[in-house]
């Protein structure tokens, strides 16, 4: 075993332990698939990373990215954590922005002063759900099927199924039943006002939209605090179908006690930017 350097940083947020936290190996050479898997499952949180000299020329280094029982292509807050973990350990990018390598490809990240951002990766499969999906998940959320007021395919990586309700109190209110939506990866959003349905926010909140995370886990159905790729894709599926503006901020993890922020923004190219702060909580080494 050798000692190797490692952060734990939680992410979409500026106050340690309010938001999503990633383990973040700095230095991966040389561990096997399942020496990353089994560290992984150690960990006990949604993902950990294991940053790599990158094999394609453009790219500033190549990320492996982890959650309990498989390997992901392509995940949000791991790749803000990550990055944010490389720049505090000296890494400095080549280019104008942060470019990493990962299994869906090539990912941009930006700095915004402290704030990363990273390109949204176009969506594997988008559009409506069939109707028996719906149907399924109206009754694994406990809700009538008519109050899913919009649905689509969000899979970028994670193969995300997006459901839009109401109101954000209806997405805070969810009790999901997990011998329900066993095998399903399943995003809720709700407008917290008068902006749509993912569950849109109402009052003074900064956010417009609330959202929540479900997906199989190891004693069933497991909450992501805060999730970047689930964010990413309902961007692009809300503010496509004219569901969202162009710049928004949504709220995640508040049915956990914790307080998300994630920062949705489109361009004047089109490109969609999923931001949001990060801060190192752990730093040292770990034997692997």
């Amino acid at each position: 075993m050798t000692q190797r350097p490692f952060q734990q940083v939680d992410v979409f947020t500026a106050t340690p332990y309010r938001g999503n936290p990633v383990a973040v190996v700095l230095d991966g050479q040389g561990l096997s698939t399942q020496q990353m898997q089994d560290f992984t499952n150690w960990t006990n949180l949604s993902e950990a990373t294991f940053l790599l000299p990158p094999t394609q020329p453009e790219a500033d280094y190549r990320l492996r990215i982890f959650c309990p029982g498989r390997e992901l292509p392509f995940a949000g807050h791991p790749t803000l954590g990550s990055c944010h973990a490389w720049l505090q350990a000296g890494g400095r990018p080549r280019g104008e922005y942060v470019v990493q390598e990962c299994g869906v490809g090539l990912v941009k990240l930006k700095r915004d002063g402290e704030r990363l951002a990273f390109a949204a990766p176009p969506l594997r499969k988008g559009g409506p759900l069939p109707e028996e999906d719906v149907a399924l998940i109206a009754r694994g959320l406990g809700v009538p099927r008519g109050d899913i007021v919009g649905h689509a395919w969000c899979d970028n990586g994670p193969n995300w199924r997006g459901v839009l309700l109401k109101s954000a109190e209806q997405v805070l209110a969810l009790k999901p039943d997990a011998s329900v939506l066993a095998g399903l990866d399943v995003g809720v959003v709700g407008p917290r006002g008068k902006v749509g349905v993912v569950g849109s926010r109402a009052g003074d909140d900064e956010c417009a939209f609330e959202v929540r995370a479900f997906f199989p886990g190891n004693n069933g159905m497991t909450e992501d605090p805060v999730t970047g790729s689930l964010n990413a894709a309902l961007a692009q599926w809300l503010m496509g179908a004219g569901l969202a503006p162009q710049s928004y901020i949504a709220s995640q993890g508040t049915a956990l006690g914790r307080a998300g922020r994630v920062h949705v923004q489109r361009d004047a190219s089109g490109e969609t930017w999923i931001g949001g702060d990060s801060v190192t909580c752990i730093r040292g080494t770990v034997e692997l």
